[in-house]
């Protein structure tokens, strides 16, 4: 039996062991997803000391790129495209990180603008969150990217930024060249195989391959001087210094551009006296046609005319494909649509064609040049335009070469109206000299350097005829393609 004045030493349990917080250890050890580029050096040594912390961005990037050679903007499995490119350096610029490499929606991306096979652009606009730090992000990104696609820098925008929802207006601008515009020059090839054999003489066309023909006396030979080296132009922060001016010399004469040193020398055809289209042999080369066609006032007014047309909401349907009338995508909205300005580039002339607009559709802007073009050759009336705007027409047009085609701008009134106050002004204002001489050095120079060696505008004229596109004949009001469809339903029908 125990005594009880015995004192007894009881030993308390150990206290039981407690699982860490894991809340808590997360927390303290780690960040948010905009904060996860951390790395320490003693993860792998063992020291204590610490790279730097950076943290994701959402930013604009404003780049340029030459499309020759890319199946468009948009990436595309299997394809080359500025999009892939452009995801592929960000990456190994260090703007995105390794598990997010290959997953555009991991960090916001967006793009202002999609631009078909071999479109270039001026003004493009992407957003995303990145790593934009250390300094010197817009050179680590250069260096990963083609000469081809050129970045000329960032802005911070809101976190709910969006570079296509937030886009209001994108213009775009067509170069085409002067010619393309008489209807004299580069006649189709009905006209051409229609006079062989008439005693009139035809030689080869001078802005095209041996493919293309035109009729003596009608137009004027032109002469190209070609250098490789004139299209490394230096461009500085005078305008007037980046060769840009007008055609007499006069710098502030907002109707031309003179680009590079080389003007176009006209030459009078070397070919016999030519009287109501018939070759006159007795006369021999006595004779010089003196007729050359240029873009004078006459000219711009119903180039301007026709391309007026298409200004306001419309539904365009004949201006794209895999679009029905029926689709509420079909109906765009066109704010303007101008050619008033001669540019000049290595000695070639171009009309400098502006179009601006909420968004556009796949191919829509080289189809309304296309009939533009064909309407100013007279090889279809200006009615026609009117009823290609019809929802209740279906007819095929022309569909003008990419290679004359650029993005110029993206535009976002809205956004910068409402955050002026707390963010930067997205606008290529800031980036006016770096976007001139890219576009005079790659877009404008590939433009003219291809039709002068390739000729594909010279050769897409040959294509314009109603042999090709009968919904450009109208015969008593009436599309000549429908009028065929309407009579064969009504002898089907009897």
């Amino acid at each position: 039996m125990e005594n009880p004045n015995t004192e007894t030493t009881i030993n308390p349990p150990p206290p039981p062991e407690q699982e860490p917080d894991s809340k808590k250890l997360k927390m303290s050890t780690t960040t948010t997803s905009d904060d996860e580029h951390t790395t320490t050096a003693a993860a792998a040594t063992g020291e204590e000391t610490k790279k730097p912390r950076y943290k994701r961005r959402k930013v604009a990037i404003f780049f340029a790129y030459c499309g020759v050679g890319y199946q468009g903007m948009q990436k595309n499995p299997g394809a080359k495209t500025i999009e892939g490119d452009l995801e592929e350096g960000l990456y190994h610029a260090g703007a995105v990180p390794d598990h997010d490499r290959n997953k555009p929606q991991r960090y916001d991306w967006a793009r202002s603008a999609r631009t078909d096979k071999g479109v270039s652009a001026v003004g493009q606009v992407v957003s995303g969150r990145f790593y934009v730090d250390p300094p010197g992000f817009v050179d680590r990104l250069n260096a990963n990217l083609s000469p081809q696609i050129r970045i000329f820098g960032y802005k911070r925008v809101t976190g709910s930024f969006n570079a296509k929802k937030f886009c209001d207006r994108r213009r775009y601008v067509y170069l085409i060249p002067v010619f393309a515009l008489d209807p004299n020059s580069h006649p189709n090839r009905e006209s051409v195989m229609a006079s062989l054999g008439s005693g009139n003489e035809l030689f080869k066309c001078h802005e095209c391959s041996e493919r293309g023909r035109k009729v003596v006396g009608l137009m004027g030979k032109r002469s190209y001087e070609l250098s490789g080296s004139r299209f490394d132009l230096d461009i500085s922060s005078n305008t007037e210094n980046a060769g840009i001016s007008s055609a007499n010399g006069n710098a502030s004469d907002p109707s031309s551009e003179q680009i590079g040193e080389i003007k176009p020398e006209y030459e009078n055809a070397e070919s016999n006296k030519v009287q109501d289209g018939v070759l006159d042999s007795n006369e021999g080369n006595a004779a010089k046609d003196t007729t050359n066609f240029s873009y004078a006032e006459n000219e711009k007014e119903r180039f301007n005319r026709i391309l007026n047309y298409y200004v306001g909401t419309h539904n365009f349907h004949n201006f794209t494909t895999r679009t029905k009338a029926v689709d509420p995508a079909a109906w765009r909205f066109i704010i303007s649509f101008n050619a008033d300005t001669v540019v000049t580039v290595e000695g070639m002339e171009f009309v400098k064609c502006e179009v601006v607009g909420q968004s556009f559709m796949l191919h829509q802007i080289r189809k309304l040049i296309g009939l533009a073009v064909a309407v100013m050759r007279n090889c279809a009336p200006e009615s026609l335009i009117e009823k290609a705007l019809q929802k209740d027409v279906n007819m095929t047009v022309p569909t003008a070469p990419e290679v004359g085609l650029y993005l110029d701008e993206c535009f976002f009134t809205s956004y910068n109206q409402k955050w002026k106050d707390t963010h930067e002004e997205l606008s290529m204002k800031e980036y006016e000299q770096e976007a001139l001489a890219f576009k005079m050095k790659h877009i404008y120079a590939h433009i003219a350097l291809t039709e002068q060696k390739e000729g594909v505008v010279a050769l897409w004229l040959h294509s314009l005829n109603h042999r090709n596109y009968p919904d450009l004949e109208v015969v008593n009001d009436e599309i000549a393609s429908n009028k065929i469809s309407t009579e064969a339903e009504n002898c089907n029908a009897e």
